[in-house]
């Protein structure tokens, strides 16, 4: 027997498993420093990429506008977010700086989270905006985007005379990675023009997946956002699954980003293996806390599961579903086919709430019997869902195994949201 770890919440599952019914282990490579984290992001800050280090950009700047993650993204703000405050100062030390949090279409970032993200000190002292895309009054027009939605983004992007962004990037299921111009749209977006981006045909189109860019329609309208935003500078990182930084790249928003993609491929592109039950997690805490987050990583098994198979998800789930629209797509619905069905007669003007992590999990349940692992206080929520609750990764391959006969073949993927396939 063979017992795996897996990330789950604050802690983890164990997997106890016969080696001989082990397809694969799929994860990234294991990527090390030897420069401390602090040094990393300092070293890319003083080398940026194709732009002139932010202390020289700051200098004529009035107000700086910093956009950064919300509650749902490891950002290591703790040394990030001072780091990039002393090069702004270093050149401007009467610069207006404003930090707005990127929530995109989640919920506000509480102020427990943000003393938890930046430390007291840069929250007792900043001035701190919370991102709320469904504030119209908050908005300000910046045209229209190639897929031929209107932008709106916060109308302090339009007040700033100098807007940066910092972020990490990662794989991402629908935008390619994570990072660069998602900070912008969706990041500080109006709900409206996140809807829109975010459409049916959008979603299904096949070149919106993890580690696409090229022709990817939602990196394309992101990228125009940023740009009519005038996003001057960012600073992103990669991290390691202990949330540690191991990467960071800085300067230009579209070349610097394509850097970090460039380093996140080289170090999560695995070779994909196909089984009758596929095992993943979100990675753990924060990407971890509800339904709608851990659909990213389910995506990972949906490309290795044998169709009629079984996917494990193991979520702690402390914010339960993660999103009442999303839910009702579902909760209202006899199965996933009538889910689908419903989306792609949504024209892209009218996008519903959530309606693309719905219209992913359809798709994967549509595939493959989905199961979570999670607390018992989530059971009658999965099983509204159209999914089976299990207590423990353990009972859930047991489950897969009375489902399917036999002993059918296992692919372990320890973190789904980790894995370009």
């Amino acid at each position: 027997m063979r017992a795996l770890k897996l990330p789950y919440g604050r802690s983890e599952q164990v997997l106890h498993i016969d080696e001989s019914r082990l397809r694969a282990v799929i994860a990234p490579r294991e990527v090390t420093s030897d420069e401390d984290q602090e040094g990393l992001v300092r070293r890319a800050l003083q080398n940026p990429i194709a732009s002139p280090r932010l202390s020289e950009l700051a200098a004529g700047a009035g107000s700086v506008l910093i956009i950064t993650s919300d509650h749902t993204r490891p950002v290591p703000s703790g040394i990030t977010m001072p780091l990039l405050l002393s090069e702004i100062r270093a050149g401007n030390p009467d610069a207006q700086i404003t930090l707005l949090i990127a929530t995109g279409m989640h919920r506000p970032t509480t102020e427990a989270e943000l003393r938890a993200r930046f430390g007291d000190g840069i929250v007792d002292r900043e001035r701190i905006v919370v991102h709320r895309a469904t504030e119209e009054k908050d908005m300000a027009y910046f045209g229209r985007l190639p897929s031929g939605g209107e932008l709106w983004l916060n109308k302090l992007v339009k007040e700033a005379d100098l807007v940066i962004a910092e972020g990490f990037i990662e794989p991402h299921f629908f935008a390619g990675f994570s990072g660069g111009r998602k900070a912008i749209l969706p990041g500080v977006a109006s709900a409206k023009t996140v809807l829109y981006n975010h459409n049916a045909r959008f979603i299904a189109d096949p070149n919106a997946r993890q580690g696409s860019l090229t022709d990817n329609p939602i990196h394309r309208d992101m990228l125009y956002a940023a740009k009519q935003a005038k996003l001057r500078f960012i600073l992103n990182v990669l991290i390691d699954r202990d949330k540690r930084v191991i990467r960071a790249v800085a300067g230009d928003p579209e070349e610097a980003h394509r850097a970090g993609c460039r380093m996140c491929e080289e170090n999560n592109r695995c070779d994909r293996a196909e089984a009758d039950v596929v095992i993943t997690t979100n990675g753990g805490y924060p990407l971890d806390q509800n339904v709608y987050q851990s659909v990213k990583g389910m995506t990972a098994a949906e490309a290795c599961v044998r169709p009629g198979g079984v996917i494990v998800m193991c979520a702690a789930l402390g914010d339960g579903h993660g999103g009442e629209a999303f839910y009702r797509w579902f909760a209202d619905r006899k199965d996933a086919s009538e889910v689908t069905r419903d989306i792609e007669h949504v024209p892209p003007e009218r996008t519903h709430m959530d309606q693309w992590e719905a219209q992913i999990l359809a798709r994967i349940q549509q595939k493959a019997r989905c199961v979570f692992v999670t607390g018992e206080e989530n059971r009658a929520l999965i099983e509204q869902m159209h999914m089976v609750w299990m207590p423990d990764v353990d009972r859930a391959l047991a489950y897969a195994d009375g489902l399917l006969g036999g002993r059918p073949d296992v692919v372990v993927i320890p973190d789904g949201v980790s894995v370009i396939l």
